[in-house]
């Protein structure tokens, strides 16, 4: 029986999808059986042996779906091995990703018995042809480390073949 792993992610302009479909390419390189949903598209978390969610920092705060996935599915994330990652700096100074990890520690405060097995941070993107004016302004950028990424998805799977049954 193969037991398969959800990652819901939550996003606004895609490139947590992106983060996700990578951890799920990863996870199925190492012989797991993964599904990826969008938080909003989750009806249930039975069918899964560990969950995954993902979601950016969006102006100072964890994207809005991926609060409301972890309030809805609470109780069953206390239950079932859960890993929790987040996009949000899109600088590498220190105090840019600080303050990062302290919106999301402040979002994952509101679930107090949650013990996830792995909490991670990654670098942003800005793609101001995405955004309206000012905004569309900025200079673009891509704060994603790609093997920090494939390193997160390792640890997943070996904490998997701890937890799950496969």
């Amino acid at each position: 029986m193969t037991s398969t792993i959800l990652i819901a992610y939550a996003t606004r302009y895609g490139s947590t999808q992106e983060v996700a479909e990578a951890i799920g390419d990863r996870l199925r390189e190492r012989g797991l059986a993964v599904e990826l949903k969008p938080t909003f598209e989750v009806s249930t978390l039975k069918p899964y042996s560990m969950i995954v969610l993902g979601g950016p920092i969006y102006m100072d705060r964890w994207h809005h779906d991926a609060r409301r996935f972890l309030k809805r599915y609470y109780t069953t994330l206390q239950e079932k091995p859960a890993a929790i990652f987040a996009l949000g700096p899109l600088h590498q100074t220190p105090e840019e990703w600080q303050d990062a990890r302290q919106q999301l520690d402040r979002a994952l405060e509101k679930a107090p018995l949650l013990k996830p097995i792995a909490i991670e941070m990654f670098g942003g993107v800005l793609s101001p042809t995405r955004l309206h004016f000012p905004f569309n302004h900025l200079k673009a950028s891509d704060a994603r480390n790609w093997s920090n990424i494939i390193d997160f998805a390792d640890t997943l799977a070996e904490q998997a073949t701890e937890h799950v049954v496969i």
